[in-house]
């Protein structure tokens, strides 16, 4: 069916042979095609698919929660669900989760505190990736070096910034 001179790409193939004009077809001689004639890398992806179902889901359970919440039982005996949990949860579920969140996030903030050393410690100056600067003179006057990677002391910090301003 391909003649030989025809070239191939993974979305088309060109046609060059001489006896026809040049075609080009869109469908894959090696991809299924379904009952519409669309490749099999056509459609919805797994990921699309997977939010849709989920926002679907997310709503649907919304309108059960406050249907459940906020109908009075009456209504709910009359259009025949008589199964359904205690009415306490519809404010205790949610009151425990914010204060699970509130307490999560204190913790969270207290673990920070008490991890960070305190404002006085030297080894919020200092580290193990500290760096002191070295002081190798060299004996070429015409060119100076480039000074390697160090930090800059705290002396020379404080005498930049507060014995210069007049």
């Amino acid at each position: 069916m391909e003649s030989p001179h025809s070239v191939n790409s993974p979305r088309r193939t060109l046609s060059l042979s001489k006896q026809r004009r040049a075609t080009v077809s869109f469908l894959d001689p090696d991809d299924k095609t379904s009952g519409f004639g669309l490749s099999g890398d056509h459609g919805p992806k797994p990921s699309e698919v997977y939010g849709f179902v989920g926002s679907i889901t997310t709503v649907f359970a919304t309108v059960i929660f406050f249907i459940w919440a906020y109908v009075p039982e009456s209504w709910l005996q009359s259009a025949g669900i008589s199964y359904y949990p205690s009415r306490y949860w519809a404010l205790a579920v949610p009151t425990y989760v914010m204060v699970t969140i509130i307490l999560m996030l204190g913790f969270y903030i207290g673990l920070n505190f008490i991890s960070t050393p305190s404002p006085s410690s030297l080894n919020t100056v200092f580290d193990k990736f500290s760096r002191d600067p070295l002081s190798n003179e060299c004996s070429l006057e015409d060119e100076k070096p480039i000074d390697p990677i160090s930090d800059i002391g705290l002396d020379r910090i404080n005498d930049v910034m507060f014995n210069n301003a007049t």
